[in-house]
């Protein structure tokens, strides 16, 4: 059982997506929407789904990346955790192959093709750390620091609840994290056997620089 968290300001444009994916690929899953105080029709387009799952709505406060996964952990039910973007869609899940990785690692995330209004992009930049072969505790040689990241990864439930992540950053908090988990002694594991298209949004800091 997996206990999805999906974090929304405004992504009424995939954040459908998002959740049929969830819907498809992972059952009976707890579905937590944080959302930062949207404007738009996104809440709108969670609210068509509330009758097919368990989906519930939490509004934040003085939103940062990891205050809002944080307070998804403390509500969500299951030992297993999915941290998903609002703009990723799920097309690629071994969940049984996921869950016994978990058994050793603290995080595993999965491969992101980036989706450029429609178009398959090259992966340069960013996009270029996901690969084909399987990387534990993956360094970025672009950061110069562990990489992981927070659009597709799952969690043990335990391990956040012993290391949240840093409430205080503005971005990158799942880099940080995984600097943090290395310290520990813990480790993470990157996997192309699972895997999301990953949307592009105006706002996205992902997609900073691209187009």
């Amino acid at each position: 059982m997996v206990s999805v968290i999906i974090r929304n300001h405004n992504e009424h444009q995939y954040i459908g997506f998002a959740i049929q994916s969830v819907l498809d690929f992972i059952p009976n899953a707890q579905i937590i929407v944080i959302d930062d105080h949207s404007t738009d029709d996104s809440l709108d387009v969670v609210k068509l789904f509330t009758n097919r799952g368990d989906i519930k709505v939490i509004t934040i406060d003085d939103y940062t990346p990891g205050k809002a996964i944080n307070l998804g952990v403390q509500h969500s039910k299951y030992d297993t955790i999915l941290v998903l973007s609002a703009h990723s869609q799920i097309v690629k899940l071994d969940l049984e192959y996921v869950e016994y990785k978990l058994k050793t690692y603290a995080a595993i995330f999965g491969k992101q093709t980036p989706i450029y209004r429609g178009k398959k992009i090259s992966k340069r930049y960013i996009w270029s750390h996901f690969l084909e072969g399987e990387y534990e505790n993956m360094i970025s040689e672009l950061e110069g620091r562990p990489f992981l990241h927070n659009a597709f990864c799952f969690y043990r439930k335990d391990v956040l609840l012993e290391h949240p992540f840093d409430e205080t950053l503005p971005g990158k908090e799942d880099r940080y994290w995984a600097n943090d988990i290395l310290k520990v002694g813990k480790s993470y594991l990157y996997t192309p056997t699972i895997g999301v298209n990953h949307y592009y949004t105006v706002n996205g800091a992902t997609w900073k620089g691209i187009g």
